[in-house]
């Protein structure tokens, strides 16, 4: 593909970053895949900050490249992935003409008029937009995000450059032994331009307020629909601070650690129960308000989970909390795409290892996020292909755990996700009883019972001729293999009717009712009884029969 002359200004800036960036201080490729457990160098944490401050002057697009980057751990060394996190998008704000231009184009009247006051002074300045702070004619305090101007058009000639010299990259170099570049280009454009949309955002905004509309301590800024388009979002002003700016002593006791509970649950119910949570939970993104609430803002980064995910990755954290290693490994492995030449052993034994080591870690190393992201790692270094989701996931958590620490040093997340755990269970569980799903089962249950009439008819006309039989070739004597399969299929169905029972215990311990044993709902409690007494016969019968069958050898 041929480069274009009127990017060749672009194309030089990206050169001069590969060339000055090309290797790490031990000679190695910048990109490859070293992940976040190796150590870190001075010289590389050095050029990891000088990378970041070229980034930053070279304008938004470079600016987002180095944070989705940062979230790719597994690529760049741990010194780079650092010195990105803490890549800063804030620039000069752009004049009030400007904003007043953009606002009236897009809301289709002029400021004086959709707002009784318009602070021109913007409340903060980022590389996509700035925020004022304004109040609507019914008196509602709200802020005001503008998008910058022409930044589209800006951001589509930069991926444009990108996606020619990735090209030349692929063509000419071996960066794709270490980076699958198209696939970090096109999560980068998909990431960018879906931030760009603020009525994208806006929605974020909803869905993310009445999912955590039960949390009493969380608080999400509603938008302002009619004041919103996609270059103008027009949502609740929250009053608060930024929690890195909040001294340590006004959240000592009982009050920063229920916050930090409040959230990390908040997160987890996202997570593992909606299946859609806020992907980007660093500290500068949590306030702290009046009132002694958390605040949410800035959703433009969201993330959604397929169901599936969702259980796997919800048996995953479990088990990672709970310190069972080997079922760690199992559950990351259902998540990787199957390849041939992957050490399931080799990986196995070091996930195994390194759940023990952070389960016998003392209060202050304890970190799921740390811990998630570690499995990750491991993985890419033992072949074992994980979808990007659990990458950002990790990162999302590791977050999550600073800003919980922050609010409580002793905060314990590890601990909140044992003690959490029956409810999130109790609360996935709930979640598939959807009457999509309840009318899916109807359908089939119809499908069955119309097609059961004409299949009974061809059974019993099959008897009625003397031509239905059961073939089975086992070996054995075809009496004593039936008797036996027979106490097989009883202790199957009996196994089934108990754990019937116990999820039919389970749903109901949520309903009220004036009849209760012991505190709980009286048919929820009758239900576990039974379950647990069916549960004993069982396991007595098969004890004795294996007893019995032992003293006959």
């Amino acid at each position: 593909m041929d480069l274009k002359p009127a990017n060749l200004k672009r194309y030089a800036s990206v050169t001069r970053l590969l060339l000055k960036y090309r290797r790490t201080s031990d000679g190695k490729s910048l990109v490859a895949g070293t992940g976040s457990s190796e150590e870190i160098l001075p010289e590389d944490a050095e050029k990891g900050e000088a990378l970041a401050k070229d980034l930053e002057s070279l304008g938004p697009t470079f600016i987002k490249l180095g944070q989705v980057l940062s979230s790719r751990s597994t690529l760049i060394p741990p010194a780079y992935a650092e010195a990105l996190e803490r890549l800063q998008d804030s620039v000069e704000p752009f004049p009030y003409e400007e904003v007043e231009r953009i606002v009236t184009d897009e809301l289709g009247v002029r400021i004086s008029k959709a707002f009784e006051s318009f602070d021109h002074k913007p409340l903060a300045s980022a590389s996509l937009g700035q925020v004022h702070r304004a109040r609507l004619r019914d008196g509602r305090q709200v802020v005001v995000k503008v998008q910058r101007p022409n930044i589209r058009q800006r951001i589509t000639e930069d991926l444009e450059a990108f996606d020619q010299m990735a090209r030349l990259l692929e063509k000419h170099t071996s960066v794709k032994e270490n980076l699958d570049l198209p696939a970090v280009l096109d999560e980068f454009r998909k990431t960018l331009f879906e931030e760009l949309d603020y009525r994208r955002e806006a929605q974020n905004l909803d869905r993310l307020a009445e999912e955590l509309a039960d949390f009493e301590l969380i608080v999400v800024p509603r938008p302002v629909h009619d004041y919103t388009t996609s270059r103008v979002l027009t949502m609740d002003y929250v009053e608060g601070e930024k929690i890195t700016k909040i001294n340590p002593v006004a959240l000592l006791g009982s009050k920063g650690e229920v916050l930090a509970e409040e959230l990390f649950r908040a997160y987890l119910k996202q997570i593992l129960v909606d299946g859609f949570f806020h992907a980007d939970p660093h500290p500068g993104n949590v306030f702290l308000t009046p009132d002694g609430r958390i605040a949410l803002i800035d959703l433009g980064m969201v993330y959604r989970l397929s169901p599936q995910l969702q259980d796997t990755l919800l048996m995953m954290v479990l088990a990672i909390a709970d310190g069972r290693g080997e079922e760690a490994a199992d559950h990351t492995l259902a998540l990787a795409e199957q390849r041939e030449g992957v050490n399931e052993a080799e990986f196995r034994r070091q996930v195994a290892s390194l759940v023990a080591q952070y389960s016998g870690a003392g209060l202050s190393d304890l970190s799921v996020g740390k811990v998630f992201l570690e499995i990750v790692d491991t993985a890419v270094r033992n072949g074992v292909a994980l979808p990007p989701e659990t990458t950002l996931l990790g990162k999302t958590l590791f977050n999550l755990d600073a800003v919980g620490r922050t609010l409580a040093p002793g905060f314990n997340p590890t601990e909140s996700i044992r003690s959490y755990s029956a409810h999130l269970l109790r609360q996935r569980m709930l979640k598939s009883v959807t009457p999509g799903n309840l009318f899916s089962m109807v359908l089939e249950l119809r499908d069955f019972l119309g097609r059961l009439p004409s299949r009974v008819n061809r059974i019993l006309d099959a008897a009625a001729s003397n031509q239905l039989g059961l073939k089975i070739d086992t070996g054995i004597d075809g009496p004593q293999f039936m008797v036996g399969f027979q106490k097989v299929a009883n202790r199957i169905t009996m196994g089934l009717i108990l754990a019937a029972l116990i999820v039919g215990a389970a749903m109901l311990m949520q309903v009220e009712t004036t009849f209760r044993i012991f505190g709980y709902p009286g048919l929820a409690i009758l239900l576990f009884l039974a379950a647990a007494g069916g549960g004993i016969v069982l396991l007595f019968r098969i004890v004795t029969k294996d007893w019995r069958d032992d003293k006959k050898k």
